[in-house]
């Protein structure tokens, strides 16, 4: 447990010290959101501690954090746990009790679908507990002695990156043990349309779990919302839930990501492809791990799929067991490819009308991914892509009328 502090000791010359130190710390955070506002820069939830921080003061508090939970240069949680070097006692204001890690761990090094361990901070000491294993929601043991738990991790905005699986769990324990939950928002990479079939209920996993599009255009903070108030989660509780919203942005700005938000989209390409290239997941195709390009390149061990080639290999930290590992696959590179406006279908078509082992093409994953099975047969009975998003239409704009109700920044309609 790390205690952090705002109260000073007074002793005599140690008061003066303190007073002095504290004086620099509200100083400077003052002038930090200052000098983003001033630039009309994106100022992300995490880093308007002038705004937060009053309301974790006295308490208890899990964070929910990865390798994405920055500000500027430092992680979250170095920020909070203020490591300085004076020579004087503060005592206590708030305290880091738990740190709670999703899919890929808290340094965000674990491969996809590796599960991950229960372990300590080395540099804070911090108790870290995995929510990516056995355990994907925390038990009401974990929680007793936490007064609220802050969520900030940066999403890519599909329905089947696992992030927001996690915040719904910890929503739902939050609602069922009575404890707050404060979200740091962040922008949404691909937060500027709505694209893909609506999840059906059968198709329910951690890979979905919310009756929404692949992409659905919110951030983490308006998708929570979302969840709280439609009654989602289990027995339709409702926690009490807090969103410290993004300054100076909209679902049309353009955002680059600082820092990877998995060890296989690393890059802005990958993460604006990643909504329509994942769907090849549930199929025989590569996607590139196993190579340093994952997300912008497709292909299998046959001529017939195309004219570039790559040749997936284990990487540890990224594949160590990628799909056709040591065998040459023969694709697209998408690289030269401008952002999509939407989510393309056009690549999973072709490349199951070229296969010669149709039967095999497709795994039971992709109905999990695409939250329905229609997907997967409208393809096999050769409908064209116009046909099948024809398909979507009257559950999008279902969505979208309810999606409406929770957005806190300008639209792109």
């Amino acid at each position: 447990m790390i205690t952090i502090s705002l109260f000073c000791k007074i002793n005599n010359l140690k008061l003066i010290k303190n007073i002095l130190f504290i004086s620099i710390l509200i100083l400077n955070v003052s002038c930090f959101g200052q000098d983003l506002e001033s630039s009309e820069s994106i100022v992300v939830g995490a880093e308007q501690l002038d705004t937060y921080l009053p309301k974790l003061s006295g308490k208890n508090i899990g964070m929910v954090v990865n390798q994405t939970s920055m500000i500027g240069e430092q992680h979250l949680i170095d920020v909070l746990v203020n490591q300085n070097e004076n020579d004087f006692q503060i005592a206590r204001v708030f305290s880091i009790s738990r740190i709670f890690s999703p899919e890929h761990g808290f340094r965000g090094q674990a491969e996809a679908g590796e599960t991950v361990r229960d372990a300590t901070d080395i540099k804070t000491e911090i108790s870290i507990v995995s929510l990516y294993g056995k355990m994907k929601k925390p038990t009401p043991e974990l929680i007793s002695d936490l007064d609220i738990i802050v969520f900030d991790i940066q999403d890519v905005g599909a329905r089947f990156y696992t992030y927001i699986s996690t915040m719904h769990y910890i929503m739902e324990a939050c609602a069922e043990n009575g404890k707050k939950v404060l979200i740091l928002d962040r922008p949404n990479p691909n937060g500027h349309y709505v694209d893909g079939p609506v999840l059906e209920p059968e198709f329910k996993s951690f890979v979905g779990m919310h009756p929404i599009p692949i992409v659905h255009g919110m951030t983490v903070g308006e998708l929570a919302m979302m969840i709280n108030e439609e009654g989602w989660l289990e027995g339709g509780v409702k926690c009490d839930l807090e969103v410290i919203t993004v300054k100076n942005y909209t679902h049309t700005t353009s955002y680059s990501l600082p820092v990877n938000p998995s060890p296989n989209l690393p890059n802005d390409l990958s993460i604006a492809l990643y909504p329509s290239l994942c769907l090849f997941e549930g199929t025989t195709i590569s996607v590139g791990r196993g190579t340093y390009y994952p997300f912008t390149i497709i292909g299998y061990p046959d001529p017939a799929f195309g004219s570039y080639t790559f040749t997936p290999v284990s990487i540890q930290g990224m594949s160590t067991d990628p799909k056709h590992e040591n065998k040459l696959c023969y694709g697209i590179d998408f690289s030269d490819t401008t952002h999509p406006k939407g989510l393309s279908l056009k690549y999973l078509i072709e490349f199951y009308k070229k296969a010669d082992f149709k039967d095999k093409f497709f795994g039971n994953y992709i109905n999990l991914l695409a939250g329905t099975d229609k997907l997967a047969n409208q393809i096999k009975e050769g409908k064209t892509e116009q046909e099948i998003k024809a398909t979507w239409q009257k559950g999008l704009a279902k969505f979208k009328s309810i999606r409406k109700k929770y957005l806190l920044y300008p639209d792109f309609e």
